[in-house]
């Protein structure tokens, strides 16, 4: 495999791309050389197989209904069984449309409207608004900031409780925290599950995006094999392959009988997978993928060390230790600032538009999230602007 250019600098506006395309309709950045560092995909062109593959399913020239999808859920077997240490038989697998999607048919299918969804915050923010958009609440549930490191908390979460909780939704990596969850971790969240009787809905989604150096990620399903007839294992090659137009994603479940309530709701909403993301996902779920992606994560772990560097030298400014995910998690309260003052620096001086961090849920108040999976000029470019943005500090 040809080694992967990520220093390349593609044009993404005019392309259909929220990321670069919509960012003016959500910040008040400059109209000329904003950088979006926002929405969570990547600047980069997936393997060249993934490209391929899609192609070839073009040069066909007939865009039916698609069927025969065994190579496709063998290619996810293959994934999960070489990278992550989890076998999984096949009718396990349940694909639906993004993983967005994924989490929304497990409230419907697991809870009813008026009960309680833990999150863990703060977390990524979809998790909420779809709970609250399916006429559930949320308990939040926020992790304790132990000297720039997030952990459970849970001699104070258990005084949270309402009673009316039936479901607990793990981000595992966390986003935006970027925190590989132990063995010992996991294995806590779900005794916590059991006790109180809680459906585990496990997001995996960044399991592959684990810089070098750092902790390995562990699959709950293997860590608590116990637990298997109340989790829901969320995983997806978008993130991972920057795909994620493709809209799919697996919901992996083994026990039958949870499987098919989750099975049910998908047939009442009549979802299935499209075309052309089971080529694309057959083709990356491969060596060639595997190698691509240990490439990733090396030119990411690169990009982290130089935005790190950067803004950690900004007085009142910190980045908390990435350990997977490409997305920065940094706490300005130091600058005395208020939200409004920080982002608004960032935003119409520095011209980045960037997740503002209480969208994220209780905790995330002080911090912004910035995307990292970009060429390593713009992350540069990045921190000058910030640098410059707060110069009075210095």
């Amino acid at each position: 495999m040809a080694q992967p250019d990520f220093d390349e600098i593609i044009e993404r506006r005019g392309s259909l791309c929220s990321k670069w395309d919509d960012m003016k309709s959500y910040y008040p950045v400059p109209d000329q050389n904003a950088l979006a560092m926002w929405v969570a995909d990547m600047d980069f062109r997936p393997p060249a197989a993934v490209t391929a593959a899609l192609r070839d399913t073009i040069d066909h020239g007939i865009f039916g209904y698609p069927g025969a999808n065994t190579p496709y859920l063998d290619s996810i077997r293959w994934w999960m069984a070489n990278r992550h240490g989890w076998d999984i038989p096949r009718e396990a697998i349940l694909s639906a449309h993004g993983l967005v999607n994924g989490t929304a048919l497990a409230v419907q299918a697991f809870t009813e409207p008026d009960d309680a969804v833990i999150l863990t915050t703060p977390v990524y923010h979809a998790f909420a608004r779809i709970i609250k958009a399916s006429g559930r609440t949320v308990t939040e549930l926020p992790l304790a900031n132990d000297d720039g490191r997030y952990n459970f908390d849970w001699p104070a979460w258990e005084s949270v409780l309402t009673g009316r909780e039936r479901m607990f939704i793990l981000c595992s990596p966390h986003n935006p925290g970027g925190r590989v969850w132990s063995k010992a971790e996991l294995r806590e969240v779900a005794d916590f599950c059991r006790a109180h009787d809680l459906i585990l809905v496990s997001d995996e989604i960044h399991h592959d995006l684990v810089l070098p150096g750092s902790p390995a990620h562990h699959v709950t399903a293997t860590v608590a094999p116990d637990i298997a007839d109340r989790l829901v294992t969320l995983t997806a090659a978008t993130k991972t392959f920057n795909i994620a137009g493709a809209h799919i994603g697996n919901a992996i479940i083994t026990d039958p009988d949870l499987r098919a309530r989750y099975a049910a709701q998908m047939m009442a909403l009549g979802i299935s997978p499209g075309l052309f993301g089971l080529p694309m996902v057959t083709a990356a779920y491969s060596p060639e993928g595997a190698a691509w992606v240990d490439a990733l994560n090396a030119y990411l772990d690169g990009n982290r060390q130089l935005f790190d560097a950067g803004v950690d030298a900004i007085p009142g400014v910190s980045s908390m230790p990435l350990q997977a995910t490409y997305l920065a998690w940094v706490d300005l309260s130091g600058t005395g600032m208020s939200p409004e003052e920080f982002n608004a620096r960032i935003e119409r001086q520095a011209g980045i538009a960037a997740n503002h961090g209480s969208s994220f849920g209780a905790g995330g108040e002080s911090f912004v999230r910035f995307n990292l999976a970009t060429p390593r000029a713009r992350v540069a470019e990045a921190v000058e602007r910030l640098q410059a943005a707060f110069a009075d500090l210095q």
